[in-house]
């Protein structure tokens, strides 16, 4: 399998980028979605905007950027990757709770049930970004090594 590693770490870079895209834009669909009647057509419209996101490109690059990952660290070998890597990981692992949490918040907006404010929203979507420059500046500089 490592002849392909080349393919792996670019099937896994595709697919933290479809992951990042959309983790991105989930959130400032909730900031939108805020501020719209419920039970509204427009209120339909974001509940499907969310889930379609959520199902149709979220879910499955997270998936993807998962198995390709895990198999570039297989291949390098997981005892001798250094600090950087297990930070990496914490951080994906804050990544993926936040990804997690913002499966709940659509299935509150789903029933009705959002109790956050546009202004949470607004911050939040702040999260990821600067959880994937972490994640970037860690793979790149490999700091701790």
């Amino acid at each position: 399998m490592a002849e392909y590693i080349q393919w792996l770490k670019a099937l896994h870079i595709i697919f933290v980028i479809t992951w990042m895209a959309g983790m991105f834009y989930l959130p400032r669909l909730f900031v939108y979605h805020t501020e719209v009647r419920l039970g509204s057509e427009e209120d339909k419209r974001f509940q499907i905007m969310e889930e379609k996101l959520l199902r149709i490109i979220i879910n499955p690059s997270m998936i993807l950027a998962m198995i390709f990952g895990l198999l570039v660290a297989k291949i390098y070998g997981f005892k001798n990757l250094g600090m950087w890597f297990h930070l990496k990981m914490g951080l994906f692992l804050v990544m993926l709770m936040l990804h997690m949490f913002f499966s709940i918040c659509r299935k509150k907006f789903l029933r009705g049930e959002n109790t956050h404010s546009k202004f949470f929203y607004k911050v939040i979507n702040e999260v990821p970004v600067i959880i994937m420059i972490l994640i970037v500046l860690l793979v790149v500089i490999k700091p701790f090594e």
